[in-house]
């Protein structure tokens, strides 16, 4: 499948130094910083420095390297912000993709959300 990406979103944008933010953590493959609309306390996006539009996309394209260094930055942000299901009280991981999920910014990112109780994602259905 051939994604798209546009190299005009904002968190490309937010790569090339154009738009600022607040680093949390920055990594020689992922950038971890402040949502600038939070959602709980706790509310940091991660993303690959590469040009990955979904969590599929990243999954499927991007180097081993890539792999293992966003997934470690995604721990190392959970353990600095103290929101490990071992040491504080959990945390909430989302990322959208595409239409049906809503997705917003055509990047892969991964949204890290912790502070505060959640309440549930979905409703259950019996």
């Amino acid at each position: 499948m051939a994604y798209a990406y546009d190299d005009q979103n904002i968190f490309a944008k937010i790569l090339r130094g154009e738009i600022p933010n607040k680093t949390v953590l920055e990594t020689e493959h992922t950038l971890a910083f402040e949502d600038i609309r939070p959602q709980a306390p706790v509310h940091v996006l991660v993303i690959p420095k590469g040009a990955y539009v979904t969590y599929d996309h990243f999954c499927e394209a991007a180097s081993d390297a890539e792999l293992v260094d966003f997934n470690r930055a995604v721990a190392a942000v959970c353990r600095q912000m103290g929101v490990t299901a071992d040491a504080g009280e959990g945390c909430r991981f989302i990322s959208n993709a595409g239409e049906h999920g809503v997705q917003e910014v055509p990047h892969f990112h991964l949204h890290v959300l912790g502070g505060r109780a959640m309440g549930r994602m979905l409703q259950k259905v019996d």
